[in-house]
């Protein structure tokens, strides 16, 4: 039996302009930091002929041809996989649809189980643009690539994209201590709203590609936050960090009318008024977790509780995509 887990991730800075069709005419700009939930992939072979699969459904199907799932069969294709007896389990910290990059993470993590089921190794900036050119390329799906490197190589990244879509990925430049001020002080909140963030991310692909003048201003401006954000840590001004993440919510809801919502709007506020200094909905938008940077944490906590809003603790992870079990 193989267990590969991955790590879901959350977006610090520039996020949206890591997608093919804004980065390839003007390059994009991401931090990303992945963290201590993640998507686990099961694989093993079967007493019995077969291709057996478990996840939110059950499948049982002859030939790969036939199934249905489309990340896990193309991940059977790309990793090499001519079998009729095989099982793959997948599971979850973390629901779908919250806007934690759980489609990049479970991705990574059936490829990596899939090439130690065949004792192949492969690399994680390989892993990573695997896991793209099934979601781009195969499936046509309207996503970046940050999700699938950040659960590739954990940590916390800087990521630029080039206009060949290149991914330059290097460790953000920051201090241990800023790392610890940065757990204790970003809180997850689920705000109980799920979605799918194709919708919202082809409204930003639709209109980048017909050059719309709002939506083009709007990522230049995320980019250079991005850049401001990096520049931010790397100096250990998390305060700074946290007022640009503000910056960032605000320009961010403009992309979209689906991108929030009056609940999220007022959840958004509370949080303001009770200890946060910046926060955003984490993802494409529309529901999910809203993140916080807190100066007061335990105020905020108290406000989000009384809300109704459960809070989700986190911690880095700094291993990426790795197997558990062999």
């Amino acid at each position: 039996m193989i267990i590969a887990r991955s790590p879901l991730r959350i977006t610090l800075g520039g996020g949206g302009t890591d997608l093919p069709s804004y980065y390839s005419e003007h390059g994009g700009f991401v931090i990303s930091a992945a963290i201590d939930k993640y998507v686990y992939a099961t694989v093993m072979r079967p007493f019995q002929p077969g291709i057996y699969l478990k996840y939110s459904q059950m499948e049982q199907v002859e030939r790969i041809s036939e199934v249905r799932h489309p990340i896990i069969r193309e991940a059977l294709a790309v990793a090499g996989m001519d079998t009729r007896q095989i099982e793959i389990t997948t599971l979850a910290d973390i629901p779908a649809g919250t806007g934690l990059g759980s489609s990049g993470s479970f991705t990574t993590a059936m490829l990596k189980a899939l090439y130690a089921h065949r004792k192949h190794h492969i690399h994680p900036l390989d892993l990573a643009e695997q896991a793209c050119h099934i979601e781009i390329e195969r499936l046509g799906e309207p996503v970046g690539k940050q999700d699938q490197y950040i659960a590739a190589l954990g940590g916390i990244v800087c990521m630029e994209f080039n206009r060949q879509g290149k991914v330059r990925a290097t460790p953000l430049g920051i201090s241990e201590a800023t790392v610890h001020e940065l757990e204790d002080r970003l809180l997850l909140f689920f705000t109980g709203f799920s979605r799918r963030a194709g919708t919202i991310l082809n409204d930003q692909l639709g209109r980048t590609l017909q050059k719309d003048s709002q939506m083009l201003d709007n990522l230049h401006f995320t980019k250079a936050l991005g850049l401001r954000c990096r520049d931010a840590l790397e100096s250990g001004d998390v305060l700074q960090f946290g007022k640009l993440m503000n910056a960032h919510w605000e320009h961010k809801k403009k992309r979209s009318g689906g991108m929030s919502n009056p609940q999220i709007d007022a959840w958004y506020e509370l949080g303001r008024a009770h200890g946060a200094v910046g926060g955003k909905l984490v993802g494409a938008g529309g529901g999910g977790f809203l993140m916080f940077y807190a100066e007061d944490t335990a105020r905020l906590r108290l406000a989000m509780q009384g809300a109704g809003l459960e809070e989700v603790r986190f911690r880095f992870d700094f291993e990426g995509t790795k197997i558990v079990l062999s």
